[in-house]
């Protein structure tokens, strides 16, 4: 047994040795860690000063509801559009005017037609005839390119001026 001992204690100064350089390796290891954590800390308490909210599954809920709240604006938005487009489409944007002498007397281009049609050709003509006795208004409706009334080649020209402005 004196032998065990005697190896023991020769061995032993080794031994301890180890087990500091180990310890030492093991201090190193937790000091690089706890200032990756410090720093990990640091850049936590950045992002959640001044955001009103304790944690971070708090704020990202918060950010989840408000992506959410979002979606719900650009689909009531888009569907605003769709409608404002429907009744643009619907409006009497397409103008022609066509000046002329209708009756080849002495004088002025007095006489006109005018044209006011929406993107589906429909909408209404109006055409004034001038001599010197006075004038004469008269207006047709137009439905889809037609008209229930014959339309004289002056109409007839301005409702394909109007309609060449889409």
């Amino acid at each position: 047994m004196s032998e065990i001992n005697r190896l023991v204690s020769e061995q032993l100064q080794w031994v301890v040795l180890g087990f500091a350089a180990v310890m030492l390796l093991l201090g190193v290891a937790v000091i690089v860690q706890g200032s990756k954590l410090r720093s990990m800390r640091r850049r936590y308490e950045v992002m959640m000063s001044g955001s009103g909210v304790e944690d971070l599954e708090s704020l990202l809920l918060d950010l989840k509801n408000q992506s959410d709240m979002l979606e719900e604006g650009q689909s009531e938005q888009r569907t605003a559009i769709q409608a404002i487009e429907q009744k643009v489409r619907g409006m009497k944007s397409n103008v022609a005017l066509k000046r002329y002498n209708a009756f080849g007397e002495r004088g002025n281009d007095l006489s006109f037609s005018l044209a006011i049609l929406d993107d589906n050709s429909s909408g209404i003509v109006i055409t004034s005839l001038h001599n010197r006795e006075g004038s004469l208004i008269y207006s047709k409706p137009m439905k889809n390119g037609d008209s229930q009334y014959p339309l004289s080649p002056e109409e007839k020209e301005v409702v394909t001026l109007a309609l060449q402005q889409t």
